[in-house]
């Protein structure tokens, strides 16, 4: 490549890094205008007589959290990998897959970003095949959906801890439709991989007629091949029953540890709230507002959440929605960036020692 060709692509590769991060603040700051920008009734910072020990438990479930949702991903990358993958390589690999994940999940509309990239960043790896690397990042969602409804639905049934709520646990049974959608789908697509088959053909022959495809048979070729790889792969998980079982176990106890992080937030800044009132209560907001399709959640996460924070009096609740939404929000889109300086960094240091 001659000394043009290399600075033009250079120059291209920081046009785009800096693109992703102008639209990285963009995103922070429209997310956090549309949620906090109305603060005039808010207290002061300083007269608020916040109780900062609850925080670390907030913090721990958060933490927690995130190490399952982590440990599961290393569990399928270890069980299903054809070759062995080192345990510090799959810790490695499984903690920037979610983060990511959350990262792209957190900035695009309905949460639809996650899985693409996250198979993406697998297959880019090169430490799994790209069966794989498909399968893992899908079951890994599918498994966290599963997991949600096994918690939601006891929380729905017993729904009468929670007084006056009574519409919102109707929409909360009408989320978890949305939730049963995905695994209903990714269970056709697994076991009945020849329909799966035909109809993303059918798609791609659309979409070549449109001359979005180019290379039409090449394509077709290539789906029907990564879809019995993804089939192959998805099965194996599904089929073993410790790590089927241990994938949703942790999911399940994930997603119960970041539903406990709202009582604890509420309890550092004086909310005198019932424990399980406020986790049935934080399950059904999220059930409620999985459809909403904008960039995590915003503009209906924080109006709904308002019904667990009402506990607070009026300029308290800016704040305690504001550490609430750190921990749900905020961090993805804040870690996601670094990551990617993290591997930018890591590529150009292995460049300079060739």
């Amino acid at each position: 490549m001659s000394d043009k060709k290399k600075r033009a692509k250079r120059i291209r590769k920081l046009i785009l890094t800096l693109l992703f991060i102008a639209i990285n603040v963009a995103v922070i700051v429209a997310t956090a205008t549309n949620e906090f920008g109305n603060s005039g009734d808010a207290a002061e910072l300083s007269e608020i007589n916040i109780q900062w020990g609850y925080l670390i438990p907030a913090a721990l479930c958060f933490i927690g959290m995130i190490l399952l949702e982590v440990g599961k991903y290393v569990m399928m990358v270890k069980k299903t990998a054809d070759k062995k993958v080192p345990s510090g390589t799959a810790w490695k690999l499984a903690w920037r897959t979610v983060m990511l994940g959350r990262y792209y999940d957190r900035v695009t509309p309905a949460a639809v970003g996650g899985q693409p990239f996250q198979i993406y960043h697998m297959r880019k790896s090169g430490l799994v095949s790209k069966g794989m690397a498909s399968a893992i990042p899908v079951f890994g969602m599918i498994s966290g959906q599963i997991a949600f409804m096994l918690v939601a639905i006891p929380c729905f049934l017993f729904g009468g801890l929670v007084k006056d709520h009574s519409v919102l646990l109707m929409t909360a049974w009408f989320g978890l439709l949305f939730y049963a959608f995905w695994p209903m789908m990714v269970a056709s697509a697994s076991f009945l991989p020849k329909t799966t088959t035909r109809l993303i053909k059918g798609f791609v022959r659309i979409l070549a007629k449109f001359k979005i495809v180019k290379k039409k048979e090449e394509t077709l070729d290539k789906i029907e091949t990564e879809v019995n790889e993804y089939v192959r792969y998805t099965r194996m998980i599904v089929k073993n029953p410790g790590l089927f079982g241990g994938v949703i176990v942790l999911s399940i106890i994930s997603n119960f540890l970041i539903s406990l992080v709202p009582f604890f937030v509420l309890t550092a800044f004086g909310g005198n709230v019932g424990f399980w009132s406020c986790f049935i209560l934080t399950v059904a907001v999220e059930s409620a507002v999985y459809f909403v399709p904008t960039p995590g959640n915003s503009g209906a996460a924080e109006g709904t959440f308002y019904v667990v924070f009402s506990a607070l009096s009026t300029g308290y609740v800016f704040w305690a929605m504001l550490f609430w939404r750190l921990f749900s929000y905020y961090i993805y889109i804040m870690v996601g960036p670094l990551i990617y300086l993290k591997m930018y960094l890591e590529k150009k240091r292995g460049k300079s020692k060739n």
